[in-house]
């Protein structure tokens, strides 16, 4: 996808070309850094940090270590083309007309951003360039296909159902396959020039230097960058006989530990790009299989997308008022128990030992992930899922905007998803995954001398074996926050009185095409929605 803004004559005869890095921190599969070399005479990479955002944002400490990591990987490739990562403090719409200025910039590249937010950033850039006479290249490679095309072929509507997505995307071309690597030969000439101070104006900064506090950090079990995420899908393809049996991900006690071979924070990042993933797996499988493979293979990329494709044009996406496709909720406000469940002090141990491997790792199994969501909201805790969202987005490495609040929504039955009867049991969910609870003695220690059949409710452990573990249930580790029976009986009769209203607002909303499943949630309903099912007797 090109969008070309400037003289209708091109690019001047001495092209000075910025790529700008956002998310797409690679140089392998960078369609719009490949096209801006071409006949370029001097080129800079750059990216924006914005010191005040690192300070003041919600994001965690392990997040910001693995996009520096990130950056640092891509300065060191860069040096391997004799040129160099431009890190610049400020905001991009102040900084960079600044810097093209300096530069005598006549062309800025950059990868399509198709989240709400950064395609008004972007279009903002893109009116600046105009004006300063910069021509614009901008290249769809955070995503498999140009999503816009998935829209346009499902009547100008993003499709709400995975069915529906997958049903799109299967009358359509297959995705573009990757660019290769950006090598010396692919630079044309072209050159960065340098300066002696670079490292003092241009470094990638420190934790420190943005105002972390880094005692007690712990170190990092995710390690960022380019050069990571391709050692990491070499030994995820190598993983040949797991390719070839795929099927449905089955949940062992170690699948629960971060893995060698896992790959979401580099595609978060664009560490790692999806198509060149898409086409690795695409082949191993042909090779073993000899046959085309099945949709479910590429399950993981076209989950990605299909949230993706959902948000790009939903500003409100990330929010349960205003956003056409979420349903109205009337959830509880308790700050107390909503800090309890995201610090690991629930006095469920299987979701504590989850919330403690987030907030100190940064990445939790999607299983586990599952087990923490309903848990706050439908199953036990009946708080919004917009408060998980904004946690997972502070601490997990993988949390995108759009897969994040796409998830959330699901696992609440807020939208995508309306089967709200089934409710993980955080014990028996947790019993079936770890259940000699060594995944919980990991990481909650205070139980590692709890004996086996206590571990996942230590509070039914008898006194005399709670003193003889040096675990008092009350005082060395927290009483259960809720009784979970009785809350999710009662959360599940909350949701289907919701679920109820919605319908007998649906059936007087005949006139509203109900093949958007939600399209007929937004009118009349939002308003009335706060009155239903409020009860607050647990």
């Amino acid at each position: 996808m090109n969008s070309h803004v400037g003289p209708s004559r091109g690019c001047p005869p001495d092209k000075h070309m910025v790529h700008w890095f956002r998310k797409g921190l690679r140089l392998h599969d960078n369609p719009s850094l490949k096209e801006g070399l071409k006949g370029a005479t001097t080129f800079r990479c750059v990216f924006v940090l914005d010191p005040w955002f690192a300070g003041s944002s919600n994001v965690g400490i392990n997040k910001w270590r693995f996009l520096l990591q990130c950056l640092e990987d891509l300065d060191r490739n860069l040096k391997k083309l004799n040129s160099r990562l431009f890190v610049i403090r400020g905001q991009p719409a102040d900084a960079l007309p600044k810097l093209f200025k300096e530069w005598g910039t006549t062309c800025l590249t950059f990868e399509e951003d198709p989240e709400p937010f950064g395609r008004v950033r972007d279009h903002n850039i893109t009116t600046l360039c105009k004006e300063l006479d910069i021509t614009v290249v901008q290249r769809v490679s955070h995503t498999l296909y140009h999503l816009q095309n998935i829209i346009d072929k499902n009547n100008g509507r993003a499709p709400l159902t995975y069915h529906q997505f997958l049903a799109v995307i299967a009358g359509m071309d297959a995705p573009p396959t990757p660019e290769c690597l950006v090598t010396s030969k692919a630079l044309n000439g072209a050159y960065t020039p340098i300066s002696e101070d670079h490292d003092e104006k241009y470094g990638v900064p420190t934790l420190e230097e943005l105002g972390f506090d880094t005692d007690g950090l712990l170190p990092p079990v995710w390690q960022g960058g380019e050069s990571e995420a391709l050692g990491r899908l070499e030994r995820h393809l190598e993983r040949k006989a797991w390719v070839a049996s795929f099927g449905r991900p089955k949940m062992t006690p170690q699948s629960l530990l971060p893995s060698q071979t896992g790959l979401s924070p580099y595609l978060r990042f664009g560490c790692l790009s999806t198509r060149l993933f898409y086409y690795q797996l695409t082949d191993l499988y042909k090779k073993i299989k000899r046959a085309f493979p099945p949709l479910s293979l590429h399950g993981q990329l076209l989950w990605r997308e299909f949230f993706y494709c959902a948000a790009t044009k939903n500003a409100n996406f990330d929010k349960m008022i205003g956003n056409p496709i979420c349903v109205q909720i009337p959830w509880d406000k308790n700050a107390e128990a909503l800090a309890k469940w995201a610090n690991g002090q629930t006095g469920f141990p299987w979701i504590d030992a989850i919330m403690t491997q987030l907030r100190e790792e940064g990445w939790i199994h999607h299983l586990a992930r599952h087990a923490v969501a309903c848990f706050l909201t439908r199953g036990d805790l009946w708080l919004s899922w917009e408060e998980g969202m904004k946690v997972f987005e502070e601490l997990l490495l993988d949390a995108d905007w759009s897969v994040n609040a796409g998830m959330w929504m699901w696992l609440s039955c807020s939208s995508f998803f309306q089967q709200f009867f089934h409710c993980y049991c955080p014990v028996k969910f947790g019993r079936k995954a770890d259940p000699n609870g060594d995944y919980i003695r990991k990481y909650l220690p205070v139980l590692k001398n709890m004996p086996v059949q206590y571990i996942h409710e230590p509070w039914t452990a008898p006194e005399n074996v709670q003193r003889a573990t040096k675990c008092i249930i009350g005082k060395d580790y927290p009483l259960p926050i809720v009784n979970h029976g009785v809350a999710s009986r009662i959360n599940i009769q909350r949701m289907k009185q919701v679920y109820q209203q919605l319908t007998k607002y649906r059936i007087l909303d005949r006139h509203h095409s109900c093949s958007t499943p939600m399209k007929s949630y937004k009118d009349g309903y939002q308003a009335r929605a706060v009155t239903v099912g409020n009860s607050n007797d647990d």
